[in-house]
């Protein structure tokens, strides 16, 4: 059965779905995304992304495409048309189609934004093999736009870095600016020392996390301490323990910076621990 997916309020086969040419996410980058997990045939922190998408769109003095009862519904829909069980929904927005390429913004009145969405069925979602193991890292310079707290489709930087962690045998690469670490090219990063989770904390140097807000209220409500700031590579490969999280891969255990170990070099008992309040947790308040 063909994948079903949704372009601008419309349903259709995968392969029926088209966008211009002349779309600006196309030629300019100029869009917005999030990443919704699925879990059970349910929704994750579905209105922690609908609310960050809201915020994307009015930084970029974009428009909401659709009310937030509609992209609800499309979501489920979405689900239930292509039975996914354990997956993601992929949302995009862009300021749509002017009719041709101009660097000055078209005007929202009578240029729409175009609205896509699909999903991707991921059956080891919680049984991930790569979080009983944990990943290496790598660091790498961030040379990434300033406003990094806008989920943009401005991936290129962040892709060369997976491909450069890919090269080096690493499952990820953690951006480095001014002698500290941002965060990982598709997550927030985390270290832990002497029981305490030290974390960057949110500005326009890092996306501000719907996983990382759950896992830190986690923490809390487990008494585990967490203090927000910033740590440089030295700092993280001397911790006991380090992780990243986000959206598809929840709490993943980093165990290796650079070649250096972390800790044991073994996922840690604060990493393991907070993966599984935050799965138990996010598969009861599943919408």
């Amino acid at each position: 059965m063909s994948r079903i997916v949704y372009v601008n309020g419309e349903y259709m086969p995968e392969e029926d779905a088209t966008v211009s040419i002349f779309d600006r996410g196309f030629l300019m980058a100029d869009g917005v995304y999030e990443v919704t997990s699925v879990l059970g045939g349910k929704l994750i922190d579905f209105d922690g992304h609908a609310a960050r998408l809201a915020r994307s769109l009015a930084e970029l003095d974009m428009a909401q495409p659709i009310a937030h009862e509609a992209l609800l519904a499309a979501h489920r829909d979405l689900v239930a048309k292509n039975g996914i069980d354990n997956g993601l929904v992929y949302l995009q927005v862009t300021r749509g189609n002017p009719g041709d390429r101009d660097f000055a913004f078209p005007d929202p009145q009578t240029t729409p934004g175009t609205l896509v969405m699909f999903t991707q069925s991921k059956p080891d979602l919680i049984d991930n093999p790569t979080a009983a193991t944990g990943i290496k890292v790598i660091s790498i310079p961030d040379q990434r736009w300033a406003r990094r707290d806008i989920k943009t489709v401005q991936l290129l930087y962040p892709s060369m870095g997976k491909m450069a962690a890919k090269a080096a045998g690493a499952g990820d690469a953690w951006l480095v600016e001014d002698g500290h670490v941002t965060e990982g090219t598709s997550n927030n990063a985390y270290i832990v020392k002497n029981g305490t989770i030290i974390t960057r904390e949110l500005s326009s140097d890092i996306l501000h996390g719907i996983t990382r807000a759950a896992v830190l209220r986690f923490a809390a409500e487990a008494q585990v301490a967490v203090e927000e700031r910033p740590f440089s590579i030295d700092e993280a490969q001397a911790a006991d323990e380090a992780f990243v999280t986000s959206a598809t891969t929840f709490v993943l255990p980093v165990i290796e910076i650079d070649g250096a170990r972390v800790g044991t070099g073994t996922p840690g008992p604060v990493a393991r621990r907070l993966r599984a309040i935050y799965i138990e947790e996010s598969l009861k308040a599943a919408i």
